[in-house]
């Protein structure tokens, strides 16, 4: 039955770049949620809709996101049009967060995947070389942001992103297709859970 793919990983380790090429993908059983976000639509490279604080608490009152939840002094929300998706049959990745994690699980139960993209620290460092956005200092602390990342087993898939984007895009595909026929559930959505 469908599944709801939690995608989570450390600042660096591709998830961004693996949505982007998910969206290019010719499956018409899998969707990426777009998330609305209380910063600019040109802020970071994530492909996401803005929202004012007003308008994200407008939409929030009306029970318009299945999951919101606040990071970084923003404001993030996953619309309830996710529910109609698992209904129709379809997969669905979300950018997630490893801190909401739990309310995700609270709110989707057994049709939740929660898949963690690992990078090794020695490609996660030549990437953030390549990128030329941060000093040597800002990488290594990166590094051990990243470090302190690490998923354990029982928590989450792991999805190794060393290699190429295209040899991630069929591992992720792999992995969904087997817990798509792992076992059958019916989606049942919980009431929201805002934070």
């Amino acid at each position: 039955m469908s599944k709801i793919v939690w995608l989570m990983g450390p600042s660096g380790s591709g998830k961004d770049s693996l949505l982007g090429a998910l969206r290019q993908q010719e499956n018409n059983q899998l969707l990426v949620a777009h998330r609305y976000i209380t910063r600019a639509a040109d802020a970071g490279c994530e492909n996401h809709i803005a929202l004012s604080a007003k308008e994200f608490t407008q939409r929030q009152q009306q029970g318009l996101f299945a999951l919101c939840w606040q990071a970084h002094h923003q404001r993030y929300g996953v619309g309830i049009e996710l529910d109609i998706w698992l209904d129709s049959g379809l997969d669905v990745v979300v950018n997630g967060s490893r801190q909401h994690l739990p309310q995700a699980r609270a709110r989707y139960g057994d049709a939740l995947v929660p898949v963690c993209l690992h990078v090794s620290t020695e490609v996660l460092r030549q990437r953030l070389q390549q990128r030329g956005r941060e000093s040597a200092q800002q990488i290594e602390q990166r590094l051990q942001r990243a470090a302190l990342y690490a998923p354990g087993l029982d928590e989450c898939l792991i999805l190794n992103n060393d290699g190429s984007l295209a040899e991630s895009v069929i591992l992720f595909m792999r992995l969904i297709e087997s817990q798509r026929n792992a076992n059958i559930v019916h989606f049942r959505p919980q009431e929201p859970r805002h934070v």
